[in-house]
């Protein structure tokens, strides 16, 4: 069958569909957490003793006894088997956007030969996978290849159902045998932790004797695009890069504005109750979900939970969310612009800092003292971003985000705070040393022994920030919908222990000078603001005005693409900010540049290949097949006298070899191999070079899509994918 038959096929059997199952989903209350083994579930399972311990281990971190792993495998193995699994799994996360997953059989033989059932502690808390066949940076080596899985008890386990079985899964870090992470999950605890110190140290020296352990949260809403089976598997692009690389706008886009908020299509719908009602049952808190701006385009955020288990219900989410659109008929794309002149899509990441004691350290309070330790934690952020916010570019860096960052429905790619008018006021005020009228009519007298509290939305929503304060937490806005949550919580959670530690240590130099509370806290954060406010920007970060003003003005830095933010990961600057948190040593921090950089290599690469290829075998002969029965078509009627206008053929002509010469451009660009062993370079010529080549191929071939009849055409066009449902 040919490529354009293909095509007419797909959109013939979208439309011939048999009609929808649209079985009502279960109750909420019959089938919430009931694959997970959770705290209720340990509580009826296990002994009063272990169950105490288990509880600590999650709720604080505190390790496990031996004996006591022993019986928390044993009922969660008698769990798991009571749900139908016959499997388990230490899952765990890579230096990828993806999860990775061995599974072992719970069955052994005994002497005799009869299979029995075993799952011991030991089992339970470690795994052994192959260490060098991941991206490692380098830590690993074929030769040296030992990996180890290790159990968070932190994040509870599950059983994952597929139509052939069930599995227990066991969220797991994962290490190279000499003790370096190789995972996305131990920098994150480890983030988490020196948060946590530092934050107990600021608490304390406010003034606060009871503490709890406090986390990190995330709740992150996930943005995709669904395009129909038939069409994805005619479109080659689709299938290996997770975008369009072709593709001519169509009449109609997003310019109505009919899309965002409108009514779920029957079958989209069917597909959301089917993929909630399995996160349901994994304990994962789906809570909204609705159309997006473009027209395909979908969103589903979920409740925020402790930055962890968020970060693995995340990666459960993206691989619950991918199969399950494919059994309705989907391919759901998380690519972060699968369509050209559309809006892309992110995963905006909304985090905060708290515990059982304080609450919500980000969340102004109604008491002085609640006050205060919101505008030192508030402040943190400020110092974080603007130390370190080509680190936060960084963690967010990838082929994909690169079409998105910048442009009119993302954030652009310089870094800044958005505050509110009402907060962004009363930080002014500090740095100036100035009280200030609130918008409410209160008065923050920061020269006083007391700071009145103010409202909870201290402004509007700026949807052109990338870093912007919602009331009671920051939006990372910049996140791209294929990334994994875990390199920008590692970041903030990091960022803010810097901060907070600097903080500390002018505190207990404030104090010792004699100032008291509120005169030490407004000293503290003058100074903050006076080398740090520059970040702070609550006007149209898309405005060409904030871009000349950011970088001239501010100082800021514009960082847009991942070839440029990368190398960000390696400076000396970022290397002591992980050094002194102790999330990262040198040598995890270099692995991971060497794994990003080589991942976008390696993207770009398949991208170009994939052009050059397409245009070739598919586009070109489409088109050169038209112009053929064109040429015909004029030849022969002006042998019978009569006159048609040849400017189609030429038209068609002219934009094929042009085609063809982009084509040879590019392929000369590929062959390119002499970057004197540096990666950077080899990244700016991605970047430049071959990005420029792919636009200029693109750009003869979706001028080709308009003239070529639409018979002819070999791939399913923007129309079609986007508004056949």
């Amino acid at each position: 069958m040919s490529a354009n038959e293909l095509r007419t096929t797909a959109t013939t059997a979208i439309v011939d569909r048999e009609p929808f199952d649209t079985t009502m989903p279960e109750a909420l209350n019959e089938i919430w957490a009931s694959d997970v083994f959770d705290v209720t579930t340990m509580e009826e399972s296990l002994s009063k003793s272990a169950f105490k311990e288990m509880k600590a281990a999650v709720q604080t971190g505190a390790p496990l006894d031996p004996t006591t792993a022993d019986v928390v495998a044993a009922a969660m193995k008698d769990w798991a088997l009571s749900k139908g699994a016959k499997f388990f799994s230490h899952v765990f996360y890579p230096l990828t956007n993806i999860t990775a997953e061995k599974h072992d059989g719970f069955i052994v033989t005994n002497g005799d030969g009869r299979a029995i059932t075993e799952f011991t502690g030991s089992i339970l808390i470690k795994g052994e996978p192959d260490g060098s066949s991941f991206p490692n940076g380098s830590l690993r080596t074929t030769n040296a290849a030992r990996g180890y899985t290790a159990w968070d008890p932190t994040s509870p386990a599950y059983v994952m159902r597929r139509a052939n079985g069930a599995t227990l899964m066991i969220p797991s870090v994962f290490m190279s045998w000499t003790g370096e992470s190789l995972d996305k999950k131990i920098p994150l605890l480890r983030s988490n932790s020196a948060m946590d110190s530092a934050a107990k140290r600021v608490l304390e020296l406010m003034g606060e004797t009871e503490v709890a352990t406090l986390n990190s949260s995330c709740g992150a809403e996930q943005e995709y695009f669904l395009v129909d089976a038939h069409f994805a598997n005619a479109r080659p692009d689709l299938l290996l890069a997770g975008r369009t690389l072709f593709g001519a706008p169509s009449p109609k886009g997003q310019e109505f504005d009919d899309h965002y908020f409108g009514a779920i299509p029957e079958r989209v719908q069917v597909f959301m109750q089917d993929f909630e009602d399995q996160m349901y049952r994994l304990g994962i808190p789906a809570k909204t979900h609705h159309n997006e701006v473009a027209p395909g385009q979908f969103e589903i955020a979920p409740y925020f939970e402790a930055a962890n288990v968020a970060a693995d219900h995340q990666q459960l989410m993206m691989t619950i969310m991918t199969s399950t659109a494919k059994a309705h008929g989907f391919m759901c794309l998380l690519h972060e612009k699968p369509f050209a002149g559309l809006n892309g899509s992110g995963k905006h990441v909304n985090w905060s800092v708290g515990n059982s004691t304080q609450g919500n350290l980000l969340d102004p309070g109604h008491t002085p003292a609640e006050n205060l330790n919101f505008l030192l934690f508030c402040g943190a952020v400020i110092r974080g971003v603007h130390l370190y916010g080509p680190l936060l570019r960084a963690v967010i860096a990838s082929a994909g985000n690169d079409h998105r960052l910048g442009a009119n429905e993302a954030p652009p790619a310089i870094l800044s705070v958005y505050l509110g008018e009402q907060l962004e006021a009363v930080f002014e005020s500090i740095r100036s040393g100035i009280a200030s009228d609130l918008a409410d009519g209160g008065t923050m007298d920061l020269g006083l022994a007391q700071i009145l509290p103010f409202s909870r939305d201290p402004g509007d929503r700026n949807r052109t920030s990338p870093f912007a304060f919602t009331g009671n937490r920051f939006e990372f806005r910049a996140v791209g919908s294929g990334q994994s949550v875990s390199g920008p919580l590692i970041a903030m959670n990091t960022i803010l222990a810097d901060s907070l530690a600097w903080i500390a240590d002018e505190l207990e130099a404030a104090f010792a000078r004699g100032l008291d509370k509120p005169v030490a806290v407004a000293t503290v954060l003058q100074e903050l603001m006076e080398m740090h406010g520059n970040v702070v920007f609550g006007g149209d970060g898309y405005s060409s005005d904030w871009h000349a003003d950011a970088v001239a003005e501010r100082g800021l830095r514009n960082i847009p693409t991942t070839a440029d933010a990368l190398p960000e990961l390696v400076t000396d600057e970022v290397k002591g900010l992980f050094e002194r948190t102790g999330v990262l040593s040198e040598a995890e921090l270099e692995s991971r540049y060497e794994v990003y950089s080589e991942q976008y290599i390696l993207s770009i690469g398949v991208e170009a290949d994939l052009v050059v290829e397409l245009a070739r075998t598919m586009i070109y002969p489409a088109a050169m097949k038209y112009l053929a029965e064109l040429t015909t078509t004029v030849a022969s009627a002006g042998s019978l006298g009569i006159e048609i206008d040849p400017s189609p053929a030429a038209a068609i002509g002219t934009a094929a070899t042009a085609l063809m010469s982009a084509v040879d451009a590019l392929e000369s660009a590929l062959a390119v191999e002499d970057f004197d062993e540096s990666v950077e370079k080899h990244m700016q010529h991605c970047a430049e070079t071959l990005r420029d080549g792919m636009d200029a191929v693109r750009t003869h071939a979706d001028t080709l899509e308009t003239l070529v009849a639409d018979a002819h055409w070999p791939l399913p066009k923007y129309r079609e994918m986007l508004f056949i449902r």
